[in-house]
């Protein structure tokens, strides 16, 4: 009798499990087929050139700072129509005395407990008022023509914009698995929500906004996972965010393992934190005024990273394989061939290189990260989630 109620709950948790990561696999897949159409960019409004800020927060970037402020003056736009401005958290003296040489804005910081959205908000309550603000990581180098782009985008009508963030690295198996996850969250949770007509989801920099929504929705965040909650805050008043596949941002990528788990570690902590926020209001916000833009985002919350996803389907088609009756080994094969395909499609053709093939070897080792990323999501702490960073690029 034991051992057929311990049957009859495996069955069961195994059923509860099987639904989850097949309706997370569906949703990858509705979204990663509309990513291989194209996004209609309607026609500009207007010629304006806007005036922009590029703010750049920093934390301790003392190795890639000075070279991002100068990539930042080579922009292809008018140089009277934009400033930049870097936010110096806990830099050295010598690197505020190079930034203090460049024709830009340093700003001193100094919190108890830094974040990004402290340091944006306090630059924000020191500079004049511009028409546009690009937000840039400290590792970020712009395209030429990344402003040029942004201020298109606003002219077409759009006050909200995420730019396409690409790797500026691939020296090591990690920061090649990093670059193409990154570029399957653009594929997917941008330029696929877009062709289906749903907001892009932000990535926390590479993002152009209206000044003034910006400095406005800003200054009522005061959060590690800025990025999540002014997204929300955005699409629940009405804006749609917009995704520009050709403004290219092109950003630092985890070189090390222990980054990996560390940097993952507080994305899922945001990630958990901000579906248990919002998802019952999310839901009445559906309900009562059909707005599925917000209840999308507060659902992609719930979600499996992708590695965690194709790694636990493959170890659950094995096991299954070993212990289970044929029809249920068929439906985990079946969801784990949908699963890959799903990713395959979602990779952008330039990656299908030796280098990444070598990469793949690594996502067991991902996987495991991953997972002791999930056990150590309540050690995560509620401060700057600072990866320091160390490369250059090359000029384009």
């Amino acid at each position: 009798m034991a051992k057929e109620i311990l049957t009859y709950a495996l069955t069961i948790a195994e059923a509860i499990v099987f639904i989850y990561l097949a309706l997370s696999t569906l949703y990858f897949l509705i979204f990663s087929v509309a990513g291989l159409f194209t996004h209609h960019v309607p026609s500009p409004l207007t010629e304006k050139t806007k005036r922009f800020v590029v703010l750049i927060p920093g934390y301790k970037e003392d190795l890639v700072i000075v070279n991002v402020a100068e990539r930042a003056l080579e922009q292809d736009y008018p140089k009277e129509c934009y400033d930049v401005a870097v936010i110096a958290d806990s830099f050295q003296p010598e690197t505020i005395r190079k930034l203090k040489e460049l024709p830009i804005k340093v700003i001193e910081v100094v919190f108890e407990r830094s974040s990004k959205s402290r340091a944006l908000n306090k630059a924000m309550s020191i500079l004049p008022d511009y028409e546009g603000a690009m937000i840039l990581d400290a590792d970020n180098i712009m395209a030429n023509d990344c402003l040029k782009r942004m201020n298109e985008a606003m002219n077409n009508g759009y006050v909200a914009i995420q730019g396409h963030r690409t790797a500026k690295n691939r020296n090591t198996a990690f920061a090649v698995l990093d670059s193409v996850s990154e570029e399957i969250n653009n594929h997917i949770f941008r330029k696929g929500h877009r062709v289906l007509g749903l907001s892009s989801a932000l990535i926390g920099s590479g993002m152009a906004f209206d000044y003034l929504l910006f400095k406005n929705s800003l200054s009522e965040i005061d959060s590690t996972g800025e990025d999540k909650e002014l997204e929300i805050r955005l699409i629940n008043a009405g804006i749609k965010i917009e995704y520009l596949n050709d403004a290219y941002i092109y950003d630092e990528k985890v070189q090390k393992s222990e980054v990996f788990m560390v940097q993952r570690t507080r994305w899922l902590a945001n990630q958990f934190i901000y579906a248990r926020k919002y998802f019952g209001w999310s839901v009445r916000q559906l309900i009562t005024k059909g707005n599925i833009d917000l209840f999308d985002k507060v659902i992609q919350q719930f979600l499996p990273p992708r590695i965690f996803l194709i790694g636990f389907l493959f170890i659950t088609s094995v096991l299954s394989i070993l212990f289970n009756p044929f029809i249920y080994t068929f439906a985990w094969l079946s969801l784990t061939l949908i699963c890959g395909i799903t990713l395959l499609i979602s990779t952008p053709r330039k990656y299908y290189t030796y280098s990444t093939f070598k990469a793949i070897f690594l996502l067991p080792k991902g996987f495991i990260f991953m997972f002791f990323s999930l056990i150590r999501i309540y050690k995560a702490k509620k401060s700057w989630g600072h990866t320091t960073h160390g490369v250059q690029t090359e000029k384009r």
